[in-house]
């Protein structure tokens, strides 16, 4: 049991290190042999850039611009109120076309000092618009077990289960950020000159580092409750129908947990080992859409091919599988290969 959760907590780890946030900070300025100073200024002139396209787009009327102001906002500091994270994420959501991946975003627009994440206006917005979406299920999940409510942790989990899909909205997010991105042209001092991916290296960089930020529920909570379910027949039986629909959940870490469920709960030898031999594709399938990310600022035809992509709309997992065919990266790994252990 413990054995299998390492390998859950492994490949969520991964996926995690294939968030373009941290692909942004790979040390291209090392490489290149730029100095500190050179590289804070082309960090301030990207800010700058990100504050414009803000204030930009903050005067839009519709859902979808605001939405991808309100993420650009979101990691800015000092911003004017009216270009606020809080101020452009509130007018998405009252805008024409606001649906539940802006409600999902709007999770995001609490204060965790004073524990009170995710935002419980949002939470139970999304309850109404996507009552069978099992991400907002699991998200309550987290907040009952928080709050000690033990009957509505079942109840959650019972409802998750039954429902229809799950998605935590990245690909909305990715799509409205690489429809506003290019709204206007990126300043020179703002990417490296030496990179040839160039300015569109740097928008797709942005793009993804930003659009990989969304609000997610506590899985490795689910997991733990899952395999503790011993012999509770209902909860396992919750558990493997959960699972099941993970697997084909919007996002790596969301298959990665349905996949572990499968590894620890069925009682077929063939599935458990078809459910290892699937994280292993996944692993390699996030490790290679890293790298080809990381190609995105030294390839402007790759930061292009991403970009749009993300235009297209869809989830996270299909954007990532759809990037690595277009690049001729086989989605399974070939044989043999392993990814590395947790020591």
């Amino acid at each position: 049991m413990m054995r299998a959760m390492r390998y859950f907590m492994l490949s969520c780890a991964l996926s995690l290190l294939a968030s373009p946030a941290i692909a942004a900070k790979a040390p291209a300025g090392a490489k290149a042999g730029e100095s500190a100073k050179v590289l804070k200024a082309r960090d301030k002139a990207q800010l700058a850039f990100q504050r414009d396209l803000v204030s930009v787009l903050a005067p839009r009327a519709d859902a979808a611009p605001l939405l991808g102001a309100a993420l650009l906002a979101r990691p800015l500091v000092n911003q004017p109120p009216s270009n606020s994270f809080h101020a452009l994420i509130a007018r998405a959501a009252q805008a024409d076309g606001a649906g539940a991946a802006v409600s999902w975003v709007r999770l995001a627009d609490c204060d965790r000092a004073a524990d009170n994440c995710p935002n419980q206006a949002a939470l139970q917005q999304l309850l109404v618009q996507a009552p069978d979406n099992a991400a907002v299920w699991l998200l309550k999940l987290g907040v009952d077990a928080r709050d000690m409510k033990r009957d509505a942790v079942r109840e959650d989990l019972r409802k998750a289960a039954a429902a229809k899909m799950y998605d935590d909205y990245t690909g909305s997010s990715l799509q409205a950020l690489a429809d506003v991105v290019g709204v206007l042209p990126p300043p020179a001092a703002s990417y490296n000159p030496a990179r040839k991916g160039g300015a569109v290296g740097m928008q797709t960089v942005l793009v993804f580092g930003i659009g990989g930020t969304q609000p997610q529920p506590g899985l490795p909570m689910i997991a733990k409750l899952c395999d503790n379910a011993g012999k509770d027949a209902s909860i396992k039986s919750d558990c493997q129908q959960l699972g099941k629909l993970l697997e084909w959940g919007s996002s790596p870490l969301a298959r990665s947990l349905g996949l572990h469920l499968r590894e620890v709960l069925d009682n077929d030898p063939a599935q458990r080992q078809g459910a290892r031999d699937e994280r292993r594709n996944l692993i390699w399938q996030v490790q290679n859409f890293e790298l080809l990310l990381a190609r995105a600022l030294d390839d402007a035809e790759v930061a292009q091919r991403l970009l749009a992509l993300a235009r297209n709309g869809g989830s996270a997992m299909s954007l990532e599988l759809a990037a690595l065919r277009d690049s001729g990266i086989p989605v399974e790994a070939p044989a043999g290969w392993q990814p590395r252990r947790a020591e």
